[in-house]
């Protein structure tokens, strides 16, 4: 089994091109904000552009739901894809969800300016930011379902011929909505929020008296945290350090969406707890 991955900013017109990517590198299953995509019919997932708030969409669109998750893992082994193309902000996102899916890392990757021009890309940001237009690949016959009150219109796209010897060029149909996140506005994570859910998830490792001060950094593909904790005096420090890193990363990864890179945890003393 082989991964595409189709990567480019929010609002640069991935959905809009997935089919005719899918098409050309003749993928047989396309995997987009949370949806499993075959030809004209959604099989299964759950739609990011239909949950409430925009963490519950990114939680969808990296299938971090258990049912989701199990229902998608499921699906793919019945169907067993020679090819599967994955959409994505940025590679680490596509390698998140192909992790989840138990699929193999990417293994050819496709920028969304080798299939859109600068103008296109324009105009798709423009619909997003102004008007919260959404393409979800699939027919509105499919989308209805989860859209009865947001769906917009119809979007055809058609599919090029690859030889002369091959019929008149086919056509398969889009969804353009308007997601319930967007009524919301736009979501930001202050860092004293941040530091909040880190905070919590520390301390709920056996052997953490404090969790001392917290250093968040910002990076492209991800946040890097440093960690100073105060830890319990006799304590295994390594393992009490390295179960700090992974429950940390589980709950801010799970409450966020954010993608953590490393987590660095310095100790800077130690206590009997009194």
């Amino acid at each position: 089994m082989e991964v595409v991955a189709l990567v480019g900013s929010s609002g640069t017109g991935k959905s809009h091109r997935a089919m005719i990517v899918a098409h050309e590198q003749q993928a047989d299953l396309i995997i987009d904000d949370g949806l499993l995509i075959q030809g004209n019919r959604i099989l299964g997932g759950r739609s990011a552009k239909q949950q409430p708030t925009r963490i519950g969409a990114m939680k969808a669109a990296l299938f971090m739901y258990p049912g989701q998750t199990g229902e998608a893992r499921s699906i793919i082994e019945a169907l067993s894809p020679a090819r599967i193309l994955i959409l994505g902000t940025s590679l680490s996102m596509v390698g998140r969800i192909a992790g989840q899916l138990n699929l193999p890392a990417p293994g050819r990757i496709i920028p969304i300016e080798q299939v859109a021009s600068e103008k296109e890309m324009r105009k798709a940001r423009f619909m997003r930011d102004h008007y919260a237009k959404h393409v979800i690949p699939a027919p509105t016959v499919e989308v209805r379902r989860s859209f009865p009150e947001t769906l917009i219109n119809p979007l055809t796209v058609f599919l090029k011929r690859k030889n002369r010897d091959e019929p008149k060029s086919d056509w398969l149909e889009h969804s353009v909505v308007r997601p319930t996140f967007t009524y919301y506005g736009n979501l930001s994570i202050s860092d004293t929020a941040l530091t909040a859910i880190i905070n919590r998830a520390a301390r709920e490792v056996a052997g953490v008296v404090h969790t001392g001060r917290v250093h968040i950094v910002n990076e492209k593909d991800g946040i890097r945290l440093g960690l100073e904790p105060v830890l319990l005096y006799g304590t295994r420090l390594r393992e009490v350090a390295r179960k700090m890193q992974e429950r940390v990363k589980e709950q801010v990864e799970g409450m966020t969406g954010l993608t953590v890179r490393r987590i660095d945890v310095t100790v800077r003393s130690v206590s009997t707890g009194r």
